[in-house]
């Protein structure tokens, strides 16, 4: 051991150097945000929460291409589909498990019909792992929650392409 790291170690140096970074903050700015009732500001392309849209008539947008579920990298999408008696296809089933999903929004650009979306939303949990199983009923209650939101952002993204 050299003399000048028995006196470093004596002098407590390493104390003092942290103690000098942490009184340099002291007085600055102080950046936290009081979640609740503050937020922090959110990019334009954040995807969050599932929903699955309509038509203004009303009826689901969605026609069970299943594009959606085969460019899904982590296969959190399961559809299952018939067809109708007007000859169109929809789906029976549309399950999205978001323990799975990385919301990489593939399953938005794939779309043909632009179904499934994700949404601005990012105030949702699970208490239990199957609370982050959405079904195609709890997705289309999202679309017609926020709908509205979706439009504008839908029309807002139109706009600069």
């Amino acid at each position: 051991m050299s003399i000048s790291h028995f006196i470093k170690s004596f002098t407590l140096f390493e104390l003092w150097k942290g103690l000098a970074v942490t009184g340099s903050h002291l007085f600055q700015r102080k950046i936290t945000v009081q979640y609740p009732e503050e937020y922090t500001p959110m990019s334009p392309r954040f995807r969050g929460l599932h929903a699955q849209r309509r038509y203004p008539n009303g009826e689901e947008r969605c026609i069970a291409c299943k594009l959606c579920e085969a460019i899904c990298p982590a296969m959190a999408i399961t559809i299952e589909s018939e067809q109708r008696d007007d000859g169109t296809r929809r789906t029976t089933r549309y399950d999205i498990d978001m323990t799975k999903c990385i919301f990489c929004g593939f399953c938005e650009e794939a779309c043909p019909v632009d179904a499934i979306v994700e949404t601005h939303v990012f105030e949702y949990h699970g208490e239990k792992r199957g609370d982050l199983l959405y079904t195609k009923e709890m997705l289309l209650a999202n679309g017609d929650m926020y709908e509205k939101e979706i439009a504008a952002a839908r029309a807002k993204d139109a706009k600069y392409r």
